[in-house]
């Protein structure tokens, strides 16, 4: 049975969605087969795999919305094993549509049930907020990577997030568990990156990821051109974080590659 691993934090700009592609591309060429699901309306997981956003007629809207089976809403990208249940902005709308509805926060649970046994990890990029997709992604989660920024306000908010995952375990997904805290955007050169390592590992320790993913040009260039790190530039420092990260997680989850 597959993995689901979200990848969560209500601070923008942290490394969400650019840990969601290069680990879901690292997974891909180290041979699991990869689901990777876009549960942001901003979509950008959706364009930095190289699909046009525009032309999405179906994807996570529909799942959530259970007027479309999981399945039919896959697209195969052109990372290998890696294939993609894309996002468009109406995703937006499904916090005030679902509210209404029964069991709300188990939707996407639900329409995952009959993918588990097909992937090896399903991977769920989360919205920037604490609302009711991601509260969605985390019920449906086996797992969640918390990605802190190594900048001055990386813990604040952490605590409320942590919060939320107890929250979470306590009343929809008892088995609820924490992958593990990434740090990202590390420069060596900068104390204050270094602060906030030793901060995050002096308060979390075996928490959090021994990968460091450090700030890197080709990274940063790669979904401008709708292209994970592997696909753009496999001999970079951004990859070679990624798939550091990728044998990580194998080895965690008592895998072999």
């Amino acid at each position: 049975m597959g993995k689901i691993i979200a990848i969560a934090n209500q601070k923008g700009g942290v490394g969400k969605t650019t840990t969601s592609v290069n680990l879901a591309a690292s997974l891909g060429v180290l041979e699991k087969k990869v689901l990777l699901i876009d549960a942001d309306p901003q979509a950008n997981a959706t364009s930095g795999l190289g699909l046009d956003v525009e032309e999405i007629e179906v994807g996570a809207y529909q799942i959530l919305e259970h007027t479309m089976k999981a399945r039919d809403a896959i697209i195969g990208t052109d990372s290998p094993n890696v294939d993609l249940i894309p996002a468009h902005i109406d995703l937006v709308a499904i916090e005030i549509e679902l509210v209404d509805k029964d069991k709300r926060e188990y939707m996407l649970k639900e329409a995952l049930s009959d993918l588990r046994d097909e992937y090896d990890y399903i991977l769920i990029d989360c919205a920037p907020s604490l609302g009711l997709l991601t509260l969605n992604a985390l019920t449906a989660a086996d797992s969640v990577i918390i990605p802190i920024q190594c900048e001055y306000f990386a813990l604040e908010g952490l605590g409320k997030l942590l919060n939320t995952i107890k929250s979470v375990q306590k009343i929809h997904n008892h088995n609820l568990d924490i992958e593990g805290l990434l740090l990202t955007m590390y420069d060596s050169r900068l104390r204050l990156s270094n602060q906030v390592v030793e901060e995050v590992q002096k308060h979390f320790n075996d928490m959090v990821f021994e990968t460091i993913i450090q700030r890197n040009v080709r990274l940063s260039e790669a979904p401008s051109y709708g292209e994970s790190i592997i696909n753009y530039d496999a001999s970079s420092k951004g990859a070679t974080n990624y798939l550091n990260l990728a044998h990580e997680i194998i080895k965690k989850n008592k895998q072999t590659v």
